[in-house]
């Protein structure tokens, strides 16, 4: 207890040293957005009008037949349904502490069981896996950043307990015990069992499916499949299918709310619409695997020609590299935990740890992201960390009844080798560990990209707050309340959401990170200044990139770039997934649908295109790329009701503005449908506001 104790105060202590009071990563400010939405009781968050003040990165549009108009967090329910506990409870930075307390427990308890199987000093083994627990820094970022790790990595030990004590009861009965007999002595480990691996399941995936197949495997090995086997692996099943109701029923109700249809997975539906090539995203191999948005610089070096069993072992082993110090903070350290399977596998339960460490890592080979960053180490096999402790403190274990046996006047020598292994590690973090953890405090302005006290500082207590970047807005965005955090675009999609909004008093909250850059510089120093709106405004400007991500893409996928000569900006490239070019290739006909503010209704808009690029948006003379039809149709409510086709241009690259097309009035949808066989680009809408239908 007292290292659990620990434990949860070094936690809370990265929260204010190195996170700096909140969440930094977008991953982690996303699963804070998905928990204060569940927590105010909704599976999705609303989305009001014009959906780009809200819509952005890892934030999917619900479908119109599940309710109201609304955007799901892409991340699955499990840990924001527990982070959803800590804003009931006003506290949602002290949940990572607790589940770090946690942890210790869980981790001890492993190790304990593992060293009664091998007959070696119980205590001394379960207070060396709390201690390597409570010392590991990567377990102490995954306890104060609000990612799903932590969780799952207390969700998987819980798991393994309550399967070695399910095992050992129905191991134990008779074959001739009665079936009434067997439910009720399975009955706690079974539901355990089952509740730990549905959470898990609803929390991170692909842990819980490797997880399973291993526990799985042990049950049938220890029980067998004959008949008395059956008598007892029966209702082992059973209780652990009932416990896994609540975690499983959460998932796919949140997945249903998500995309609107059963089983979906909104992680699918999101990058299936904001990135590509069609198909990039998800567990598999093939050429296309791989989104050049989001992961563009990782597939552009490690995957040019897909992924396959080489670049899936590249990749295994870039997560490896990093984590094999994120274990016990120092890389040499780690054999331990290979040394203790090996040498401890007559015990069952230390092959049943061995064998869900390296399923793990075989089932998330089939996932082409690395998901490695400084801090959070190699993320991706954090899940995993208490039973890896649990085998170092069972390999430090044997090596002491060795010496025990060859030195027994020296007594049990367990304490002195642990203390030596965790001092170790503390050497390792503060000579090469700790360096990676002091960029993650420094990186992005080295602060959280918002905070709710500088606005009261300010003096802010309603109306309306822009905030900059998905960092920012995750953090700010709440359901409810007399401040409402929109996204601040910087062209006149602001002016409309304020209009939308009834004209409230506006502030910018800024967080100018670029200033702070620099290793162990000051945090930068947010600003909220007042923002003045004109009431009256002939012509507005939205430029494209604010209306990304697109509702639905085909063939092709549409991603913020920045700009050819005559467009020095960013704007939207429509890519083509198929072949195109002069080489006499197929070309396939790419199309997007991008939504569009439906405060335009009754206005005329007029679409500025960047026509003549390259394959990857460059500006390409006429001949280095094939001529193809660009069409652009505005759709209102689901109809087309205007059509461009701009002529190809001449030579090289060409911004050309479209004639104006008025949008009908009383429209409830709006949107832009993009159509074209070459690259092209929408660089921005102006729009000219009408009076009942007529210019002013």
């Amino acid at each position: 207890m007292v290292l659990a104790c620990a434990a949860a105060a070094l936690s809370l202590g990265y929260v204010g040293n190195y996170l700096r009071g909140g969440p930094r990563i977008i991953d982690a400010t996303a699963y804070w957005l998905e928990g204060r939405t569940l927590a105010s009781g909704a599976l999705a968050l609303p989305l009001p009008s014009p959906e780009a003040s809200v819509l952005g990165r890892f934030l999917v549009p619900t479908p119109d037949a599940t309710g109201p108009a609304a955007a799901a967090v892409i991340f699955p329910p499990g840990y924001p349904a527990v982070l959803a506990l800590g804003f009931w409870l006003r506290a949602p930075m002290l949940v990572g502490p607790v589940l770090a307390a946690l942890l210790v427990v869980a981790t001890a308890a492993l190790a304990r069981r593992a060293a009664r199987a091998l007959e070696l000093p119980a205590g001394p083994c379960a207070a060396l896996g709390g201690l390597l627990s409570a010392l590991c820094a990567a377990l102490r970022y995954h306890t104060a950043d609000t990612m799903s790790h932590g969780l799952a990595a207390l969700l998987t030990a819980l798991a393994v307990l309550a399967a070695f004590e399910a095992l050992e009861r129905a191991r134990a009965l008779a074959a001739s015990s009665g079936s009434r007999a067997t439910l009720q002595r399975l009955l706690g480990p079974g539901l355990a069992l089952g509740a730990a691996l549905g959470w898990l399941a609803a929390t991170r995936p692909a842990t819980a499916l490797g997880l399973g197949l291993v526990l799985a495997g042990a049950a049938v090995l220890v029980l067998g499949l004959r008949r008395p086997g059956l008598r007892r692996l029966g209702p082992l099943a059973a209780l652990g299918l009932a416990g896994a109701v609540p975690g499983l029923a959460l998932y796919l109700a949140y997945q249903y709310r998500a995309t609107g249809v059963l089983g979906g997975s909104a992680q699918l539906a999101y990058y299936a619409a904001s990135d590509g090539p069609p198909g990039c995203f998800g567990w598999g191999f093939g050429r296309a695997v791989g989104c050049l948005g989001e992961h563009g610089d990782l597939v552009g070096q490690a995957l040019p020609d897909g992924y396959y069993l080489a670049e899936a072992l590249g990749t295994t082993g870039r997560r490896l590299h990093l984590h094999m110090g994120d274990v016990l903070n120092w890389r040499p350290l780690v054999w331990l935990v290979p040394l203790g399977a090996l040498f401890g596998r007559r015990s069952r339960e230390v092959r049943v740890l061995g064998a869900a460490v390296l399923a793990h890592v075989a089932v998330y080979a089939g996932f082409y992201f690395d998901g490695n960053y400084p801090g959070g180490g190699g993320r991706m096999f954090a899940d995993v960390l208490p039973l890896e402790h649990a085998l170092a403190a069972v390999a430090v274990a044997l090596a002491a009844e060795r010496l025990r046996r060859a030195r027994p006047t020296w007594g049990d020598p367990t304490p002195e080798l642990g203390a030596l292994v965790a001092g170790l590690g503390l050497l390792g973090f503060a000579g090469h560990q700790g360096r990676l953890h002091a960029a993650l405090r420094d990186r992005e302005g080295g602060a959280p990209m918002f905070s709710a006290a500088e606005l009261a500082r300010a003096g802010v207590e309603r109306g309306l707050v822009f905030v900059d970047g998905d960092h920012g807005f995750d953090l700010a965005r709440a359901p409810a309340g007399p401040v409402e955090a929109v996204r601040y675009r910087g062209d006149d999609l602001d002016w409309l959401t304020w209009r939308a909004r009834g004209e409230p008093a506006a502030y910018r909250y800024r967080f100018d990170w670029a200033e702070a850059e620099g290793r162990g510089g000051p945090p930068a120093r947010p600003r909220v200044e007042p923002l003045d709106f004109a009431k009256d405004r002939a012509e507005l400007r939205i430029e494209a990139e604010s209306l990304w991500p697109a509702r639905a893409q085909q063939n092709g996928w549409l991603w913020p770039s920045w700009g050819a000569a005559c467009a020095p900006g960013r704007y939207l490239l429509l890519r083509i997934a198929g072949a195109q070019g002069a080489d006499g290739g197929a070309v396939t006909t790419a199309m997007a649908l991008v939504a569009l503010p439906r405060e335009l209704a009754g206005h005329s808009i007029r679409p500025r295109v960047v026509l003549g690029l390259g394959p990857t948006g460059e500006p390409a003379p006429r001949s280095a790329h094939a001529a193809g039809p660009v069409t652009l149709g505005l759709v209102a409510d689901g109809r087309v009701v205007h059509t461009w086709r701009p002529a190809p241009p001449t030579d090289g690259s060409e911004c050309r503005e479209l004639e104006p097309a008025l949008a009908p009035p009383a429209t409830r949808s709006l949107a832009l449908e993009l159509a074209a066989d070459v690259p092209f680009a929408l660089d921005s809408l102006r729009a000219t506001l009408h009076i009942d239908g007529r210019n002013p």
